[in-house]
Order: C-alpha cells, then structure tokens, then sequence
C-alpha cells in the first residue's frame, strides 16, 4: 500500500454539474456478500456505466474504490490470458471485508478498443505479439480509456477521500486531476496462470503497471 500526495481537502465538484446521471439503484446479492448496484448513463453520449458498493459512505472517510474496465473475456468467460475477472472477484472481497467501498465498472472493453478488436488482437497475440503490438498493428490506440465519468460516480456515491484499488499509475492520476482526493494506493496483485505471463510483463514494462511480484 501507498500514500499519495494531495493538497486540497476537499472535492471540486458541483452535484448539479455532473456528466453522468444515476438512473436506477437495485439490491445485488453475490457470493462475496451483499451489495447493491447503480446504472449510471452519461448525460451527452448516453454511454453506460454500473457501480456497485455498499457500506455507509462519508465524504470524509478514507474509502476503497477500484475503476474496473470491463473484460469479458476475463470477468465472464474466465480467461486465463488476463488477470481481470481475479481481480474483481478481489476487490469486492476486500470492499466486503471492509463493510464499505464502491467500484465503477467501466463498460469499454479491451482499454476501449471493442470485443470484435480485441479478438483480433488476441489473434495477433497468438502469433507472439504481446497486447500492445497487437493493438498498433491494427492501427489502434494502446488505451483509448478515459476516467473522468468515473471519477464523477464515485463522488456521486459519496467519495471523495479514496483509496484506490490498482496498480495502474495512470488511473490514479485520472482520479486525482478529476478532483478525488487519493489518499492511498492500495495494490492488487492475484495468482497468474503462465499464460498471462506475457500479458503481465507487458503491463509492467510497457505500460508501467506497478506489479511487484512479476520479474
């Protein structure tokens, strides 16, 4: 786990300005625990999003959060190529174990290339290129992500002070140029299968991913 540096005290946003709206809110039983689930919709582009969290959220309160990217082929289909669908699972294991904490499921699929493009990535890869040969030799961008709407439903859920769940430095930043206050980073390394390795390391070599445990 690590400190982040943080000059302001409190959030920059105005509730009435935000980009996204909550459209519903349901109760969301899972193995991990009990949980409850918001749809979010972006006010202009009408894209989706879903949080789920539980707990009593303060503003205050130093509180896990983690932006998930959607991966189906991880978080659905179980994929042993990625380390998604595990990492998930983990964090609402630590939210559970907590009593409190929220993740934004972020629905743009394959660092925002597609599932049809990213397939043709993974085809790419089983020839040997690692994911972002992959995704240049298609003529696409490394990560097309951007993290402010996510950055707004965790303030609408009631964060502001978070601990953030990843090991991404580029989502941290996001979060903290978007007006969270990122108290903490709170790494989440799971078990691999060797055929991630490759993905992993490409992670922390190319995209800087702070991974401890991959040599």
């Amino acid at each position: 786990m690590e400190e982040a540096t943080q000059t302001s005290t409190t959030c920059q946003w105005d509730t009435t300005q935000l980009s996204v709206e909550r459209v519903s809110v349901a109760k969301l039983p899972t193995e991990y625990g009990e949980f409850k689930i918001a749809g979010y919709r972006a006010r202009e582009s009408g894209e989706e999003f879903v949080a789920i969290f539980k707990g009593e959220i303060e503003r205050e309160t130093p509180t896990l959060a983690r932006i998930h990217s959607q991966c189906l082929t991880g978080d659905v289909f179980g994929s042993l190529k990625c380390d998604c669908g595990p990492q998930l699972h983990q964090a609402m294991q630590m939210i559970e174990a907590e009593g409190r904490g929220a993740i934004v499921y972020q629905m743009q699929e394959g660092r925002g290339i597609g599932i049809i493009n990213k397939i043709r990535a993974y085809a790419l890869q089983d020839g040997g290129a690692d994911t972002v040969e992959a995704n240049e030799r298609l003529g696409l961008a490394v990560d097309l992500r951007e993290y402010r709407q996510c950055a707004e439903i965790l303030f609408d859920l009631g964060l502001c002070h978070v601990r953030i769940i990843s090991n991404n430095p580029l989502k941290l930043r996001a979060m903290e140029e978007a007006g969270l206050q990122v108290v903490e980073r709170v790494a989440i390394e799971v078990p691999h299968t060797e055929a991630a390795m490759h993905y992993m390391r490409t992670k922390k070599e190319k995209l800087g991913h702070l991974l401890e445990k991959i040599k």
